[in-house]
């Protein structure tokens, strides 16, 4: 697939009518579009000509929520504001989000655009689920300072925490690398799947409710395929955690022991 493909097929099915004003918007910028030195990264120059030609794909006016996709250590912020400004003043962009920043990179964000008196970062992407906490230490933390809102990717762990060791002996296939962490984590998601039986509630479903008890989280990114798979995904809506569950949930699944500053010092 060549890039912004997926923006294409979204602005062909806008095309069909009455449905943009109806859904929030959200893509990125950072990645390779093309063969030339200045089509990736975060220089403003790129900033601005991937939002125009996604823009284009999508048959959009507005982007919600233009999102970094990465960090762009030799871009100076102010560069990468002052072309994030220029978009939101143009009406093009409406907010700016991040994605895979690490603590300290939201921080500066914010900072020096604080210094520009501009609104900055509004939300961040990041990998984490029950079975990947790394974020507590540093980056949640960051994103509760800043009122940065919190978009989880792969909220089910690349499906290992949506039933994966009860698919598995119910005989449905697993790639490889799937098996390899079903083994891995074998002890754990034994715990976690009868903990699930015994509340009653879907193991995926229990894993979205857990990161939406986190009031830094605004929503998980799910990959429904199916009708059926979104009404299922949609029931973490209503699951309400005690804290007896949530304790269980830790003993199962450790955070890294604390956030900063806590984690390093006391």
């Amino acid at each position: 697939l060549h890039p912004g493909y997926t923006e294409e097929i979204i602005g062909r099915w806008w095309a069909q009518g009455g449905r943009r004003d109806r859904v929030v918007l959200a893509t990125k910028v950072y990645g390779n579009m093309g063969p030339g030195v200045n089509e990736r990264g975060l220089s403003a120059y790129h900033i601005r000509k991937a939002c125009e030609d996604s823009l284009r794909r999508l048959q959009t006016d507005h982007i919600d929520l233009y999102q970094m996709h990465h960090i762009e250590r030799t871009t100076p912020w102010e560069e990468i504001w002052q072309a994030m400004e220029q978009l939101v003043r143009e009406g093009k962009v409406l907010y700016v989000g991040s994605s895979n920043f690490a603590g300290w990179d939201i921080a500066t964000a914010q900072s020096a655009a604080a210094a520009r008196h501009f609104m900055g970062l509004v939300s961040e992407q990041s990998l984490y689920n029950l079975a990947a906490r790394t974020i507590e230490l540093e980056v949640i933390p960051a994103c509760r300072h800043y009122g940065v809102g919190l978009i989880p990717w792969s909220p089910l762990a690349g499906g290992l925490l949506g039933g994966a060791l009860r698919k598995a002996t119910e005989g449905r296939r697993a790639s490889t690398h799937q098996q390899q962490r079903i083994e891995r984590d074998r002890s754990k998601l034994e715990a976690y799947e009868t903990l699930c039986q015994e509340l009653g509630e879907e193991p995926g479903d229990v894993a979205l409710a857990w990161l939406l008890h986190n009031p830094v989280v605004t929503a998980p990114i799910v990959g429904p395929r199916t009708m059926e798979q979104l009404t299922g995904n949609l029931r973490a809506l209503e699951i309400s955690l005690t804290a007896e569950t949530l304790k269980r949930l830790d003993e199962i699944w450790p955070g890294p022991g604390g956030e900063a500053p806590n984690a390093y010092a006391w």
